[in-house]
């Protein structure tokens, strides 16, 4: 395994967040090298400013944590960061609408993040803990046909999180050539190992400085 420094999105999405902790975020990602701080949107500016000559990259989230928003609102969300900065973008998908068989929606709003984005990363949620195996795959191959960056698991504010078998299995829809993000839960240095192998290129914790110190 290479530097795990480099698969952590070092995050901080709490409702309480204070922007403090925000700038003790950035200091900390760039001591230890992490891939990303990955903050709420109200933070972004002032992350940006911190990172902007900085190896970690800006990211934020769009439609989070319920993805419950159209696709007019996530597009103009993004494009409003990304001008503030962000240059990844974890965009919440419309579970309901998924699991409905709305796929058109999904594809739309996925599509229109990564209009938005204009060219920036963008990752999309699929909230796995609610999604059965075929809903998990059918969101995945979706996500890949519409040109996003990542599939991630969780949000980490539902029901549960990354497990292993639900990286494997999104590993093995989207292939080798999209990145996997494995998120929500993940405490410990053994977890994420464990998330790596499973096929994960990106790690979203809170617990990055723990886990590399």
């Amino acid at each position: 395994m290479n530097d795990i420094s480099n698969y952590i999105d070092h995050t901080n999405l709490r409702q309480d967040a204070l922007e403090s902790e925000m700038i003790d975020l950035c200091e900390q990602a760039i001591n230890f090298g992490f891939a990303s701080v990955c903050v709420n949107p109200v933070h972004v500016q002032m992350v940006n400013s911190i990172l902007k000559h900085e190896g970690p990259k800006t990211c934020t989230v769009i439609g989070f944590p319920l993805g419950a928003d159209s696709s007019e609102m996530k597009f103009a969300e993004a494009r409003f960061l990304v001008h503030q900065g962000a240059e990844e973008l974890d965009m919440v998908l419309n579970v309901g609408a998924l699991k409905q068989g709305e796929l058109q929606v999904i594809e739309n709003e996925i599509g229109q993040v990564v209009d938005a984005a204009d060219g920036n990363c963008v990752k999309v949620i699929i909230e796995t803990c609610l999604l059965t195996r075929e809903e998990k795959i059918v969101a995945s191959k979706i996500a890949r046909s519409v040109g996003a960056n990542f599939v991630k698991t969780s949000t980490g504010f539902s029901s549960g999180g990354a497990t292993v078998e639900d990286v494997k299995l999104i590993r093995k829809t989207v292939g080798e050539g999209m990145g996997v993000k494995a998120s929500g839960g993940i405490r410990t240095l053994d977890q994420l190992r464990s998330m790596v192998s499973a096929g994960a290129d990106r790690i979203g914790t809170s617990s990055g400085v723990e886990m590399v110190s």
